[in-house]
């Protein structure tokens, strides 16, 4: 892991069903500790104040959290993760992103995402911020539901720990807008 990483940063716009974030979702390439086993990168993680919330293989499934936001630790394998859109929006809104053992991607409350292929050892950490609301899944797919998921979304407090680089990192940074 390189001190000090900076992510690529991906800016996504609401659509009819999904409310995204003026936030950026954030990818760290290659940030995590040497060897990438699952205790040592849930250790790497909690010590910058985000905790684990489960390991898992891919969810194809188009989601997002409007109380939280999440990061992704891919600890095996490889995917390609589809963001910004739900299933009932056009693929072509979103953006398909790449991700391999060694990255981190974070996501902002309300950033839709699914994988939409993977390898077969794929494996992540989910961890959220420390202090955060326990995730809840919405799927985008009730427009009726659209302004207040927006207004929960947008009321998520930045935290001040970036998983990576730790306290006010690049994440504290890129947020505070």
């Amino acid at each position: 892991m390189a001190v000090g990483t900076q992510p690529e940063a991906f800016f996504f716009k609401p659509t009819n069903y999904i409310p995204n974030s003026q936030l950026p979702v954030l990818l760290y390439r290659k940030a995590l500790p040497l060897p990438l086993k699952e205790n040592l990168v849930k250790e790497f993680l909690e010590s910058n104040n985000w905790i684990h919330g489960g390991t898992w293989n891919a969810v194809p499934r188009h989601h997002f959290h409007p109380n939280t936001h999440e990061c992704y630790a891919v600890v095996k394998g490889s995917s390609e993760l589809l963001i910004g859109v739900g299933p009932l929006d056009s693929e072509a809104e979103g953006e398909v992103i790449h991700v391999e053992s060694g990255d981190v991607i974070v996501l902002p409350a309300g950033v839709s995402h699914c994988s939409k292929s993977f390898s077969e050892d794929y494996r992540y950490i989910g961890a959220y911020p420390k202090g955060s609301l326990e995730w809840k899944n919405e799927y985008g797919r009730d427009q009726s539901r659209f302004e207040s998921l927006a207004l929960e979304s947008s009321s998520v407090n930045v935290p001040d720990w970036d998983p990576v680089n730790g306290h006010r990192g690049p994440l504290s940074k890129l947020w505070r807008l």
